[in-house]
C-alpha cells in the first residue's frame, strides 16, 4: 500500500482547506517557529521520540525540547525536557526504557550527553549528565551491549592551549589546530571515556555498530576541512571491546550513512557516495564485503542506471536496509532486495520524506515529512501502510490563506524533461493573472524542489506568495530527483543548460498568461544566489534581483571556498592552472557585470566560510564600478545561512520591500 493518497495529490492543486483562513502572514510567524526534528523510533517500533528546535525568544538562540509518543498514534505526545536549553539528537537505549540525546545545560553552546528514564517526569529533574567533556560531544551511538556509548568528540584544551587563549599567544599554523573529531567509548557503570587512538589523526565523521554487537563501522576523512576531507573518506572496523582497529581502505567522494546489512550469513558495509568515479553527480549507494584481513576492494554501485536519487540510506538490524529516494517532485521509500541486489520500490509520498529510522525489524518506520501546505511534522506507521502525524508543532499556520501551489512539468529546450513547482499569489487563480512573476533557484546544485512546503528566511515562497507575488521553484539540471547523469550534466558548465533550463520554465508561465513579462524576479541563496547573478548578466528581462550567498567568482570560490576542488569541477577550472583565460571565468557572473543593468539586492553572512564574503565585496564593487543600482547587506556572526532572529526578520522584510520597489 503506498504511503500516497490520491486526494493528497489533488490537494496541493487547491488553496489549504483550512475554514476561513483570514490572518495575515508576518515575519514574525516565519521566523518564530517550533520545528519537529529528529524522530528516532524504539527497538520494539511501539515508541517514537523526536526533538522540537523552537526559534522564538528575545535572544534569538533556538531552545530544544524532546517528546515521545507512541508509534499507532495511541497516546498524546508527551514532553520529556522543558526546552530551556538545546536538547537534541535523542537515541533510544537498546532496551527501549531510556534515551539518550545531547544538552547544553551545563554551559551554554558546549553539548553533553545526558539520559532520562522514558517514563521520567517532565522537566529537568530526571536527566541524567553523562559527561563533563569540555570539547563537547558532536555525536553518539547507544551500542547493543546496553553498557557503552559511543561518542564523537574533539580533545579538550591542553594547558598549553589555555595558555595560549589566555595570553592571546593564539597565532595559526594552517592545518596544526584544526579541532579533530575522535572515536570514544563511554562506559555507563563507571562514567570512564576511552580514547581509540588506533584511528590516529583522522577526523571521524560517523559510525554504526553491526546489530548482532559486532564492530563499528567507522568513516573517517584525513582532515576537519571539507576540501579534502569529503575526497580522503575511508573506512575502518573499530572492535568496541579492545579498540583494535582495521583499516578498509578508501571510499567515495563525500560518503556517509555507513550500515551493516547480512546477506546469506555474510555481513555487508553499504554507505552512499557520490557515484564513482565523478566527484559531481548524483548519490549512489556503494556496497562491499568486509574482508577479515587486509583493504576492501572490490565496491559495488547498488544504484547504478536509476532514475531517482538516494537520499538516505537506512540500517535495519533484522533485514536488509532501507532507503529514501528524490523521485521528481516527491519523495520514495525503497528496500534492498537480497536476491537481486537492486533496490525496489515500496511507496511514495508527495512533498518530502526525510530523517529515517526504522525498527529492528524495519517493519515501522518514522520520519519527517512535508506537504505541500503542512510544515515537517513527525510521522510513523508500518512500512506498508498509512503514516499517522505524531508531532503538531505549527497549528496557527492553519489560519493563513497560502498561495496555491501546482506542479509544473515540462521540457526544457533540448527536450529533457523537467519539474517545479509554481505558487499563485493567495487567494487568487491563473485566472487573475498575469502576476508579477518572482522565480526562486534552489542551492546545491545537488538540491531540488520537492512539492512540500515551502516557507523560512531566504527560501521565501509562500512569503511572497502572500504578498501578491507568483513564485516560480524550477528544478534545472545538475539537482536531484533524476538520477545520477541529470546531476552530472552541469560540471564543468554551470550556468549552461541550468539556465536554459530555467528560463524554459519562465517563458512557459509568460505564455500561459500567469507571468507578466515586465514584472520579472529572480533570487536564490548559495547555488541559487548565483544563478541569480548569473541570470541578470545574461538577460535584461528581469526587474529586480536578489542574490543571497552567492558565487560571483568560480576561480575565488575553487581557492578559497569550503569545498574548494569540488567547487573547481563545477565552475570547470582553477587560478592556478596557469595565466588563463580559464574555464571557469566564462562560467562566472562576475565576468558578465558590464551587461547588468538589473537592481541588485546582495544579502551575505560576515562569517560564511562555504561561500566566502569576498564573493559579495567582489560583485558589489563591479556593480558600483558600472553605476548598477544595488543595495549590499552584511549580516555580522552569520554563516552560510542566517540563524539569528532579528537578521532572518530583515531579510524578509528587505526581499519584500525590493520587490515591492521594483516589480
Amino acid at each position: 500500500m503506498s504511503v500516497c493518497l490520491t486526494d493528497e495529490r489533488k490537494a496541493v492543486r487547491m488553496p489549504h482547506p483550512a475554514p476561513n483562513p483570514t490572518d495575515p502572514l508576518t515575519a514574525e510567524l516565519v521566523v518564530d517557529v517550533a520545528a519537529a526534528v529528529a524522530p528516532a523510533i524504539s527497538s520494539d517500533g511501539r515508541l517514537v521520540a523526536h526533538g522540537v528546535v523552537a526559534n522564538g525568544g528575545k535572544d534569538g538562540r533556538p531552545h530544544g525540547s524532546i517528546w515521545v509518543a507512541a508509534a499507532d498514534g495511541s497516546t498524546t505526545p508527551r514532553r520529556l525536557t522543558d526546552g530551556t536549553a538545546r536538547d537534541l539528537a535523542p537515541k533510544w537505549a537498546p532496551d527501549s526504557a531510556s534515551l539518550f540525546f545531547t544538552s547544553d545545560r551545563g554551559e551554554r553552546g558546549t553539548a553533553q550527553l545526558q539520559r532520562i528514564l522514558v517514563d521520567g517526569s517532565e522537566g529537568v529533574a530526571g536527566v541524567e549528565a553523562l559527561t563533563r567533556w569540555r570539547g563537547g560531544i558532536s555525536d553518539h551511538c547507544p551500542l547493543a551491549d546496553g553498557r557503552t556509548v559511543a561518542l564523537l568528540a574533539e580533545d579538550e584544551p591542553t594547558v598549553e592551549d589555555e595558555r595560549r587563549e589566555a595570553e592571546r599567544d593564539d597565532a595559526k599554523v594552517w592545518g596544526e589546530h584544526l579541532p579533530v573529531t575522535r572515536l570514544r567509548l563511554l562506559d555507563l557503570a563507571t562514567g570512564k571515556l576511552r580514547t581509540v587512538y588506533g584511528l590516529g589523526d583522522r577526523h571521524v565523521a560517523e559510525l554504526a555498530q553491526r546489530p548482532d554487537g559486532g564492530p563499528l563501522a567507522v568513516l573517517s576523512w584525513s582532515t576537519p576541512e571539507l576540501d579534502p576531507g569529503v575526497m580522503t573518506a575511508e573506512l575502518h572496523l573499530v572492535d568496541p571491546g579492545t579498540a583494535a582497529v582495521q583499516d578498509l581502505g578508501p571510499v567515495g567522494v563525500e560518503a556517509g550513512s555507513p550500515v551493516w546489512w547480512n546477506h546469506d550469513g555474510v555481513w555487508h558495509l553499504a554507505h552512499l557516495a557520490v557515484t564513482p568515479p565523478y566527484s559531481v553527480g548524483g548519490l549512489a549507494v556503494i556496497d562491499t564485503v568486509p574482508p577479515t584481513t587486509g583493504p576492501a576492494l572490490e565496491h559495488r554501485n547498488l544504484t547504478a542506471g536509476m532514475s531517482v536519487s538516494p537520499t538516505e540510506l537506512v540500517q535495519v538490524a533484522d533485514g536488509p536496509p532501507l532507503a529514501l529516494f528524490a523521485d521528481g517532485l516527491d519523495t520514495a521509500l525503497y528496500r534492498l532486495d537480497r536476491q537481486s541486489l537492486r533496490f525496489h520500490k515500496l511507496s511514495s509520498a508527495p512533498g518530502t520524506l526525510a530523517r529515517l529510522t526504522a525498527s529492528r525489524s524495519g517493519e515501522t518506520l518514522a520520519l519527517l515529512r512535508s506537504t505541500a501546505y503542512e510544515p515537517k511534522n513527525v510521522h510513523a506507521g508500518p512500512v506498508g501502510g498509512p503514516l499517522l502525524r505524531l508531532s503538531d508543532t505549527r497549528p496557527e499556520l492553519r489560519r493563513i490563506r497560502w498561495g496555491g501551489q501546482e506542479r509544473l512539468s515540462y521540457q526544457a529546450s533540448d527536450g529533457i524533461q523537467l519539474d517545479g513547482l509554481l505558487i499563485l499569489p493567495a487567494g487568487l487563480t491563473r485566472d487573475n493573472g498575469p502576476f508579477p512573476l518572482v522565480t526562486v533557484v534552489n542551492g546545491g546544485p545537488y538540491a531540488r524542489y520537492a512539492d512540500e512546503f515551502t516557507i523560512n528566511a531566504i527560501d521565501s515562497g509562500q512569503w511572497l506568495a502572500t504578498a501578491g507575488y507568483a513564485v516560480f521553484l524550477p528544478n534545472p539540471r545538475g539537482g536531484s530527483g533524476h538520477g545520477h547523469e541529470f546531476a552530472a550534466m552541469v560540471a564543468g558548465a554551470v550556468g549552461g543548460d541550468e539556465w536554459t533550463d530555467i528560463l524554459s520554465g519562465i517563458d512557459l508561465l509568460v505564455a500561459e498568461g500567469i507571468a507578466d513579462p515586465e514584472r520579472l524576479g529572480i533570487s536564490g541563496w548559495s547555488h541559487g544566489g548565483f544563478m541569480a547573478a548569473w541570470a541578470i548578466g545574461q538577460s535584461d528581462r528581469f526587474k529586480a534581483a536578489i542574490t543571497g550567498a552567492g558565487i560571483s567568482d568560480w576561480g575565488m570560490q575553487a581557492g578559497t571556498g569550503d569545498w574548494g576542488i569540488l567547487d573547481a569541477a563545477l565552475g570547470g577550472s582553477t587560478d592556478w592552472e596557469g595565466p588563463g583565460p580559464h574555464v571557469h571565468d566564462r562560467h562566472s557572473p562576475i565576468s558578465y557585470a558590464s551587461r547588468i543593468r538589473t537592481p541588485v539586492l546582495i544579502l551575505h553572512g560576515e562569517e560564511d566560510t562555504n561561500v566566502p564574503l569576498g564573493q559579495a565585496i567582489h560583485f558589489h564593487r563591479a556593480l558600483r564600478h558600472f553605476g548598477v543600482e544595488h543595495e549590499f547587506v552584511v549580516y555580522p556572526r552569520e554563516g552560510h545561512g542566517l540563524h539569528e532572529r532579528a537578521h532572518q526578520l530583515d531579510a524578509l522584510r528587505r526581499i519584500r520591500a525590493w520587490y515591492d520597489r521594483w516589480l
